[in-house]
């Protein structure tokens, strides 16, 4: 048996912050989006970091473990070749759906391009915690997995979070990396209270917590790591502390980057927060620092290897799990009918964030495309979102926006459609020598692309 090692405080590393980070007095450790990592060329920044002793742990946002679908072997590879790059302690990933459709539910295959809630039943609770194991045997390090925020709720829930996060753990001995800004968004969202999901989890499983900022519109948080970490969050980051002594904690920001010294102060501020918090060695549930973990993984509650009992696999469950989620998925980003139980004003709300979130990403992996389109950009994609779903990844949802408006004779300004089309001609590469239906249409496209 070994201590988990204390991570301390942490700041979520991103390239637009990169310097102000590498400045930052007492910064103990860092977080860095995995699939933003390539192994063979770190940035220089995060190699700097590692030789002056800063820990990097890599996050994933892509593996979708809470989806109906075993865990895809490729992510699974690529987070555990960032880990041993890196040379982290462990891995974090989200309790989320990203993706649904396809073989098990005959299906088109979808692409939210966020985090979507799992259902808290047991046929999800099953599914999730065999992915979970399937994760653990193919990672190096220990994982860590994070509870999400949430716009929706799924009809039916048999479960609270926090119970459904103590049976997880329990089953699987995963660790918890607890996000409290996520605590806040679903007391606003979903009405659940931040203590009493406290109560029920298994405090001596959790990693390490995130904290972060976010806004309220029409009665809706948003979880936006673009805005400071407002006092009820960091209230629920004092109720936390006061029941163990959180082995991390990490300040998220993600956009809209404010100047470094107002994120040193925010980093203050929660180093305040957890010193003025009661100490959770003093009469208070909950368990102390350094919590013992087997050397070959994390703990939670269970001892035994990569997980507690471990049943056979219901196949049947996953199905369950994959029409339901492909459903309210088709709901959210193709336009289908809401399933039943669920709000239709607030699946609204999410089905704007997720195209609101989609247009985001794509200026920023291609962000020749608001430079070309200018104002015309944003409104062009969001019409783009409603009739066209994403099945391939950012990258490939740019390409296919560009083409959509090519062949629409878009943008009307001559010089900006030229620009458009050497951009997409450019990355699109060669069409492949096939005889294949796809291929045969994409040389098609070329040339009609070419033509114009």
């Amino acid at each position: 048996m070994k201590q988990l090692s204390r991570l301390g405080t942490g700041i979520g590393w991103r390239p637009e912050i990169a310097e102000a980070v590498e400045r930052m007095p007492g910064i103990d450790w860092v977080e860095a989006v995995s699939e933003n990592l390539c192994p063979g060329h770190l940035p220089e920044s995060l190699v700097r970091l590692r030789e002056r002793g800063v820990t990097v742990v890599p996050h994933g946002v892509s593996l979708g473990l809470g989806g109906a679908d075993r865990p895809d072997a490729s992510r699974l590879a690529a987070l555990a070749e960032r880990a041993e790059t890196l040379g982290s302690p462990l891995v974090t990933e989200h309790i989320a759906f990203v993706r649904a459709g396809g073989p098990l539910t005959a299906s088109q295959p979808l692409e939210a391009g966020h985090l979507l809630p799992v259902p808290r039943t047991r046929d999800a609770l099953d599914v999730l915690c065999e992915n979970v194991r399937i994760a653990q045997d193919a990672l190096p390090v220990p994982l860590a997995v994070e509870n999400i925020a949430a716009l929706i709720s799924w009809p039916g829930e048999e479960m609270t979070e926090g119970q459904f996060l103590y049976e997880l753990a329990d089953r699987t001995g995963v660790r918890l990396l607890i996000d409290v800004a996520n605590l806040h968004t679903n007391h606003v969202n979903r009405g659940e209270d931040p203590a009493k999901a406290l109560d029920e989890l298994p405090v001596e499983a959790i990693a390490y917590v995130h904290v972060a900022g976010g806004f309220e519109r029409d009665g809706v948080w948003h979880d936006s790591h673009a805005h400071p970490v407002p006092r009820p969050v960091l209230d629920i980051l004092a109720d936390l502390a006061s029941r163990v002594s959180p082995p991390g904690v990490l300040l998220e920001r993600d956009e809209n980057f404010p100047e470094p010294a107002e994120l040193e102060r925010e980093i203050g501020t929660i180093r305040e927060t957890l010193a003025k918090a009661p100490r959770a060695d003093q009469g208070t549930t909950g368990s102390t620092a350094g919590v013992e973990e087997p050397a070959n993984g994390p703990v939670g509650p269970p001892s035994s290897g990569s997980g507690g009992d471990r049943a056979d696999e219901d196949p049947a469950a996953r199905q369950r799990l994959a029409l339901a989620q492909a459903a309210l998925l088709s709901a959210l980003v193709a336009g289908t009918p809401v399933p039943e139980g669920f709000d239709r004003v607030r699946l609204g709300v999410q089905a704007r964030a997720l195209a609101a979130k989609r247009a985001d990403v794509v200026a920023k992996v291609a962000g020749e495309l608001p430079e070309i389109l200018a104002r015309e950009y944003r409104p062009a994609f969001l019409a783009y979102a409603q009739r066209h779903p994403m099945t391939g990844g950012y990258r490939r949802d740019a390409l296919d926006f560009a083409e959509h408006l090519l062949l629409a004779g878009l943008p009307e300004d001559a010089a900006a459609r030229r620009r458009l089309r050497d951009w997409w001609l450019e990355r699109s590469g060669p069409a492949p020598l096939s005889r294949r239906p796809a291929a045969r249409l994409a040389r098609a496209t070329r040339r009609v692309l070419l033509r114009h």
